[in-house]
């Protein structure tokens, strides 16, 4: 065969390739046109009937009376927002849990409360043996009414001149000496009780009358409960817009019907460096007494979020730059590049030029090149079909 026989074959055997390959291969134009392809030449290897071979409906499918529009299919963009709450799993505790123990040592003689019970702030809840402190007690009184007879006798025999101002001084010391005696028998002697600092609930009481306790011996837990705390953990997102006094909503997991509403009540000052996280606490109301110190939470916090434009999933294309969609202007064919934010299943939201409602193919986008024109597939049949309507009214 002679060479420019060879040569003419080769030259058919790319431009057919080079057609299949910008109809059937998305972004194969862009290429083409990257390496240096005019565009005229792009269009005449991306139409059907350019071979001559393919008229009928294909040429048809281009448009019709000569018209060269690409034929497509589009759906309009929409918006959605992200990172507008926050789901979160919290341990609950008491709004004042105080583990109670005694203000002495010696041995419990008696337990006035049992577990599950509700105590006042004061209230007595166990005793220690203390005959010591009232015999001592009982002394010190003693001691100081014997102190205040002699001051008041003292005074009398002043006035006679039977003794002296300085002997007088002298009683009056020794009373208050006998007075502070006493008190300190007598705060000896009431701390021989032991009470419960805050009101609430009493746990398991953990001793039994005849113990010997010290003043480090826990007696019982005792957890005001009318209000719940929970902490939980945020990412570091979230660290600037979450604020105390916040609004959350809580579901307790052993009781996943019943929404609590509560209130941000205290943020860390610092991030934890391991996770990254943020801690967090809520205050949850209790008024029927049906939530528990220990209890897990699912905690919701809601925020203004980001509103970003979402498009069909079969709109994203991609090239060597990135990825973009192709979007609709009258009648023209548009290149918009976009970063995808999320992928969901019917949609995707990507940081974009976009308004809500713009036309953005999801069909056709093989053939298109900037600025080119298109034609929307159903659009004319309802311009024909409403055209018609029309001239049947009249």
């Amino acid at each position: 065969m002679r060479v420019w026989k060879q040569l003419a074959v080769s030259a058919a055997v790319l431009l057919v390739g080079a057609t299949v390959w910008v109809r059937f291969v998305p972004g194969a134009g862009e290429t083409l046109a990257a390496i240096g392809v005019s565009h005229p030449l792009i269009d005449a290897l991306s139409k059907p009937g350019a071979g001559g071979g393919e008229g009928g409906e294909r040429g048809n499918g281009r448009g019709q009376g000569g018209n060269n529009a690409i034929l497509v299919m589009v759906r309009p963009s929409g918006t959605s927002v992200v990172n507008d709450r926050l789901n979160a799993i919290g341990n609950g505790e008491a709004i004042h849990s105080v583990t109670v123990t005694p203000a002495a040592t010696g041995n419990l003689t008696e337990i006035l409360v049992r577990s599950g019970e509700k105590v006042a702030q004061g209230q007595v809840i166990a005793k220690l043996d203390s005959d010591d402190q009232k015999i001592a007690a009982d002394q010190a009184r003693l001691n100081r009414d014997s102190a205040r007879e002699k001051v008041e006798r003292y005074r009398n025999l002043s006035t006679a001149r039977a003794v002296t101002a300085v002997e007088v001084r002298d009683a009056e010391i020794a009373m208050q000496t006998a007075e502070l005696a006493l008190k300190t028998a007598e705060l000896d002697l009431k701390r021989r009780d032991i009470v419960a600092p805050s009101k609430g609930v009493v746990g398991i009481i953990t001793v039994n009358v005849g113990d010997y306790v010290t003043t480090t011996t826990p007696i019982a837990v005792v957890d005001d409960r009318s209000e719940i705390l929970v902490d939980f953990w945020v990412p570091e997102r979230f660290a600037n817009k979450i604020t105390v006094g916040q609004p959350v909503t809580a579901f307790a997991i052993a009781q996943p019907g019943s929404q609590l509403d509560g209130a941000i009540h205290a943020i860390d000052n610092r991030l934890d460096q391991a996770s990254r996280t943020l801690r967090v606490r809520a205050r949850l109301e209790n008024p029927e007494d049906l939530l528990r110190a220990g209890m897990s939470f699912s905690v919701t916090v809601a925020f203004d979020g980001d509103t970003y434009p979402t498009v069909d999933p079969l709109a994203i294309q991609w090239s060597s730059e990135g990825s973009y969609i192709w979007r609709v202007s009258g009648d023209k064919s548009e290149k918009v590049p976009v970063k995808i934010i999320q992928r969901n299943p019917d949609k995707v939201l990507v940081d974009a030029g976009l308004s809500e409602g713009d036309e953005i193919v999801t069909e056709g986008v093989q053939r298109l090149r900037d600025g080119g024109d298109v034609r929307i597939a159903g659009r004319e049949r309802k311009q024909d079909t409403a055209q018609k309507v029309a001239e049947e009214t009249k």
